[in-house]
């Protein structure tokens, strides 16, 4: 009983702060699950408090060394509205499977609904970060693959 009270409190915290304009901040007690929900989150609700906040909140939980390869946030939004990954802006739903995990690191397999009703596959991984710092011991994207697309729906 107190773990399925413990978990709403939780995913009404996790509403209550995404309602809200300010974005999640990486800490240490977000598992590597959340991450991904919350970045999915962002995305499938893209413009909700204003322009590209989902973008951003996704922005927030990529690991430095993802954000080296991606550029600037502006590059990261390019990215992501470009052809190989925007059909995760505004997407009707999503699941999140974990293919397996470490103290270090976690694999999960995401599939998403796109808004034209075709499902599409990725391959997330979140490490977590070991140097010093304000992320030290955060869990944080490292990589997303290209998509999969499996089809459609109907």
């Amino acid at each position: 009983m107190k773990k399925i009270l413990f978990k709403i409190l939780i995913i009404i915290l996790f509403l209550s702060s995404y309602s809200n304009a300010e974005l999640i901040k990486p800490r240490s007690d977000i598992k590597p699950k959340e991450v991904v929900k919350i970045q999915l989150t962002g995305l499938q609700k893209n413009d909700l408090s204003y322009k590209d906040r989902g973008i951003e909140q996704t922005w927030v939980f990529a690991h430095p060394n993802n954000k080296k390869v991606t550029g600037p946030l502006p590059n990261f939004k390019r990215m992501i509205k470009g052809d190989s990954y925007q059909m995760m802006i505004n997407h009707l739903s999503h699941t999140i499977t974990e293919l397996g995990s470490s103290e270090k690191w976690a694999q999960f397999e995401v599939i998403i609904l796109d808004n034209n009703k075709i499902y599409h596959k990725f391959s997330w991984q979140v490490e977590k970060f070991t140097m010093e710092g304000p992320l030290k011991n955060c869990w944080l994207t490292t990589m997303v693959s290209s998509p999969i697309p499996l089809g459609s729906s109907i």
